[in-house]
């Protein structure tokens, strides 16, 4: 199975890379950490089980009130939190801090919500009582990618641990200090030993984990490939799986008022996080008459975009995850313009330091071309020419991906109109595809299945159970199925 950390789904496999934290932008590692020896594996899960036989039963107002103190103790530790995120992945440091703000909301959310999300379903029925009652499975995998090293694995834990799960959690092997920095602030914030655990995993002892008659289900976010892999180990061992995958999000625009406004969240879709993101907005379609004015006011907005250290507040473009990712990208871009893109922006690796893709447009690009087809995990767009919407949905649905997508239209009842038409699991009209805690996430095809956050997230991994009660002088039905 490949690093299922890894979002970029054309990466070709490579030996596994140990745990350690190397700075993207100098190149140094900083710090290793060893594997866990299968060997101590199935201790930790049976010490997890034992864990959720406690936790489960607690009163979900406790297990609320630990998220909400977990939310207090991140925002406490935003400038720790933050600088281990931009050391360890290459995010801007005033980005890494909004997803510092962004896992606490989390956090909170489900603190405050989470009781209600789980309060019996009655089902209205001419006799008797019937209701459907949201309990925990028990123990769970996240295995979570290195792109949002908090946020990733918060959206999984928050609302499982409020469930009463108890968590295993395999980080990617980019984030290890970050990955005990949050296991750490679980801890302190009240959640107990067992019932959230950090596993430095080999690849290879994955299937231990899920095969482990107490684990209950995993969920994953990252690669195509790797969750194919994981869906299989799943559905062999008949364990439940959640998936969000790969992207590569249509960004629409049918007409603008104000043309700069639209090239701005263009530009701000695209190169938050350097472009490492599922549901950045990766294929540009723009209609005819404002297609020449937006490729070049876009590409001129790309090209101020310049390399620098993202711990340097000032810095605009921070560097990739790391130096493989920068030539994986690189090779994918070079590909198209042998073969007849047209380079607007960039399209080269720039004279600096560290990991870093410079901003590029690329258009005229064909179904010959691997841009046309992968996701392009970094800072790069392809504009595409639409005459009409019709076309405009038509490209988007084309893709084998279907997790986000953008519509810009000064008509509402027409942006409305072409986002019900769209084959994803959101859509944002109006600006770049986002996340936030009360609002679903999850995609469709080969994007993944299921969702997370908000309420529906939640109830993913919980036992719905019916419970059907009858007056005791009632005549037993007729048994069905």
């Amino acid at each position: 199975m490949r690093r299922s950390h890894d979002c970029h789904p054309q990466a070709s496999a490579r030996p596994e890379r140990p745990f350690a934290t190397v700075n993207p932008y100098t190149g140094e590692t900083v710090k290793t950490f060893p594997f866990l020896e299968s060997a101590e594996i199935p201790a930790l899960i049976e010490r997890a089980d034992q864990a959720y036989r406690e936790w489960g039963q607690r009163p979900v107002t406790e297990r609320a009130a630990i998220m909400r103190r977990a939310a207090e103790l991140m925002l406490e530790r935003t400038d720790e939190l933050a600088s281990l995120i931009t050391l360890e992945m290459g995010k801007l440091l005033r980005e890494a801090k909004g997803e510092v703000a962004l896992a606490a909301s989390i956090l909170n959310y489900y603190g405050e919500q989470g009781p209600s999300f789980l309060e019996p379903k009655t089902i209205p029925v001419p006799q008797g009582e019937a209701a459907v009652l949201h309990a925990p499975l028990g123990v769970l995998l996240g295995i979570e990618p290195w792109n949002y090293p908090l946020y990733q694995v918060v959206r999984f834990a928050a609302p499982n641990l409020v469930v009463g799960n108890t968590v295993l959690l395999k980080h990617s092997e980019l984030c290890p200090q970050s990955a005990l920095a949050l296991e750490q602030l679980f801890h302190d914030a009240g959640v107990p030993q067992g019932a959230y655990t950090n596993l430095f995993l080999r690849i290879a002892d994955i299937e231990q984990v899920i095969a482990h008659p107490a684990v209950q289900g995993v969920s994953l976010t990252g690669s195509e490939r790797a969750g194919a892999s994981v869906a299989e180990l799943a559905g062999r061992h008949l364990k439940k799986c959640v998936l969000e995958l790969g992207g590569s999000d249509p960004f629409i625009v049918l007409d603008a008022e104000d043309l700069d406004t639209t090239v701005k969240a263009a530009a701000t879709g695209r190169l938050s996080n350097t472009g490492q993101a599922c549901i950045a907005a990766k294929r540009l379609m723009v209609v005819d008459d404002l297609y020449d004015e937006f490729v070049s006011r876009l590409g001129q907005t790309f090209s101020a975009f310049v390399p620098g250290d993202p711990a340097d507040p000032s810095t605009r473009l921070g560097p990739l995850s790391s130096e493989q990712a920068a030539r994986d990208l690189q090779a994918q871009v070079q590909d198209a313009i042998d073969k007849g893109a047209t380079v607007v922006a960039g399209g080269q690796r720039p004279e600096h330091p560290g990991a870093f893709v410079q901003p590029t447009v690329l258009t005229d690009v064909t179904p010959d071309m691997r841009a046309y087809h992968e996701e392009l995990f970094g800072p790069v767009a392809v504009v595409y020419r639409v005459r009409d919407e019709d076309e405009a949905v038509a490209l988007a649905n084309a893709s084998t991906y279907g997790l986000g997508g953008a519509v810009f239209s000064s008509d509402l009842d027409r942006a409305q109109r072409v986002a019900e038409r769209l084959d994803t699991g959101m859509v944002w009209i109006n600006h770049p595809t986002s996340s936030a805690a009360d609002l679903p996430f999850g995609g469709v095809k080969r994007s993944g299945f299921g969702r997370e956050l908000s309420s529906m997230g939640m109830l993913e991994f919980t036992n719905q159970k019916l419970v059907r009660a009858f007056p005791t002088k009632q005549k037993p039905a007729q048994v069905a199925g």
